[in-house]
């Protein structure tokens, strides 16, 4: 591993560690704004800060003709993060994240459709046991209610985007800066959403905690942690940085005890483990 991938894999650790606060900060703000809201308030926030910031440091941002492309790509990142928070109003962070976090197998198959990048048989391998790990670590009911299915297949959902997402920040790497993408694909996301978040109003769920809980969730998770996805991705490949993303699932859990009580399982100690197992048979 050479000093950029090994920057890369830093860059998306840290990532880790902001993304781990979303669970929380988005159920604090779903007690009183619908999932629209919360997800389009998050990508507005990013937008301007994100974008801003290009736009100040005067960064190439995509021309006319790439705006087709760019509305693509902000559609797939406001699917996955409307459909991650609406899953997360059917089921525990456990299960939703673990389901979440199949994308790994959908960022294989588009990176070698795609990209062409080769995965040896090792890196499939790490695939299945991490994929195999956040199972377990989810700890999934031996019986499914109509409510957790309809989570399930939310989060399943955002899965694949997230995978659209992961493979499509890797393909963009030699023609944007790692700003003026993050920023444009931000702010295409939040002017997705923003129509759907008005027909969705919550005129009276506008408390200090839900407004501050979704400008953090625009600014630590998205903002910050999310760029950072977008420069690791820049530095290794597609696969190995979202196997690494999967320890947002420990984190997740972790800060979901702490600030919410939801304690995890014996199961979930173990997924944990076997989930890292999987990310360094890829990553070596």
């Amino acid at each position: 591993m050479n000093s950029e991938e090994r920057r890369g894999i830093g860059f998306v650790a840290l990532a880790v560690l902001l993304f781990s606060t979303s669970p929380v900060l988005i159920r604090w703000a779903a007690g009183s704004l619908t999932s629209f809201e919360i997800a389009a308030g998050r990508l507005l926030v990013a937008a301007l800060l994100v974008g801003g910031l290009a736009l100040a440091r005067k960064e190439r941002l995509p021309a006319r003709s790439e705006w087709g492309r760019f509305a693509f790509y902000g559609l797939v990142t406001a699917l996955h993060f409307g459909l991650y928070i609406a899953a997360l109003e059917y089921t525990t962070i456990a299960h939703a994240l673990a389901l979440v976090y199949t994308a790994p197998i959908f960022v294989a198959i588009f990176s070698w459709l795609v990209l062409k990048e080769n995965l040896t048989l090792r890196k499939w391998i790490g695939i299945g046991v991490a994929v195999a790990g956040v199972a377990v670590l989810a700890g999934f009911e031996p019986t499914l209610t109509p409510r957790m299915l309809i989570g399930d297949g939310l989060a399943v959902g955002s899965a694949l985007c997230f995978g659209i997402y992961s493979v499509a920040g890797r393909s963009q790497r030699e023609r944007f800066s790692l700003i003026a993408y993050a920023g444009t694909v931000y702010t295409a996301g939040a002017i997705w959403l923003l129509p759907v978040a008005a027909a969705n109003f919550s005129p009276g769920g506008y408390s200090w905690p839900a407004i501050l809980s979704v400008v953090a969730l625009g600014a630590l998770p998205l903002g910050l942690g999310h760029t950072l996805y977008n420069a690791a991705l820049r530095r290794v490949s597609a696969t190995v940085v979202n196997l690494v993303a999967t320890q947002e699932v420990t984190g997740g859990i972790v800060l979901g005890m702490l600030m919410l009580h939801e304690m995890p399982t014996v199961a979930s100690l173990i997924g944990a483990l076997v989930t890292l197992v999987g990310i360094v048979l890829v990553a070596l």
